[in-house]
């Protein structure tokens, strides 16, 4: 008789592909409604699990096939999770480099934005933190936001610091909605975004944080949120808000995302 359980490097690997997608799972519905769902699931599972153990028929094949439809279940009630899943793994930088998904997509339409232009973004956003001017930036990288550029005003025009105050401003009929920016002109204004359904967001944070956060969990897009409140410069990506960030830090992360360098 073996007493001895033969691991191979296979079943670590399993092991560990395992643990990496349970981890990526909870970061994904972490602080979310998705979370307390799937609480909930996991223990309707362990009580299916300890009725099996049980042998109590009745209750096994009732609980059977509640779990039988659960798989079309849960693609509906993580319908936002699954999506975002499926957007980390296809908008990661060394995923299309491997797969030369950049190329085949890649159009000249829209060029990167100039270090002039980066600075005249920088250079609004600080003008309307001063006057405490509410404003709301998305900056598109690999998606090109069509449907939402859909819900608003038409405007492709090149970025400019003069032409996004002017937008913002708090009598101008599009200052109401956010400005997308796509390489390096301004798109659209007055866009309706998706307002995240997070649970541990600050609370003193308001709509526009809100909708930035969306937008980001949505998309591969990056934000930028201007406080109407407190003139509070804040930045989000990947579902995630930065509060409070600095003119410097604003222009390494636009620089980034606007001139990317090869």
């Amino acid at each position: 008789m073996n007493l001895f359980i033969t691991i191979r490097f296979l079943d670590i690997l399993d092991i560990l592909l395992v643990a990496f997608l349970l981890y990526q799972l909870y970061m994904l519905i972490k602080g979310t409604v998705a979370f307390n769902i799937f609480i909930g699931l996991f223990v309707v599972y362990l009580f299916w699990m300890l009725i099996r153990a049980l042998n109590m028929e009745l209750l096994d094949t009732l609980m059977a096939q509640f779990l039988g439809v659960g798989v079309l279940a849960l693609i509906v009630v993580f319908q936002p999770e699954i999506r975002r899943f499926l957007l980390l793994i296809g908008s990661n930088s060394q995923v299309n480099k491997l797969l030369r998904v950049d190329k085949l997509f890649s159009s000249d339409k829209y060029r990167t934005a100039s270090e002039e232009q980066i600075r005249m973004m920088v250079k609004a956003c600080e003008s309307m933190a001063r006057t405490k001017t509410g404003a709301l930036i998305v900056i598109a990288q690999h998606s090109e936001l069509r449907e939402y550029v859909r819900t608003g005003e038409k405007i492709n025009a090149r970025i400019s610091d003069a032409l996004l105050e002017t937008i913002f401003f708090k009598n101008t009929p599009l200052h109401d909605g956010a400005v997308i920016v796509i390489g390096n002109r301004i798109i659209a204004a007055r866009c309706i975004l998706p307002v995240t359904n997070k649970q541990d967001i600050d609370p003193n944070l308001g709509l526009r944080h809100r909708a930035a956060v969306g937008i980001t969990e949505e998309t591969d897009a990056v934000a930028i949120i201007v406080s109407e409140e407190k003139g509070k410069i804040s930045i989000a990506r990947a579902g995630h808000v930065q509060v409070n960030i600095s003119q410097a830090e604003l222009t390494k992360i636009l620089e980034q995302v606007l001139h990317p360098s090869d």
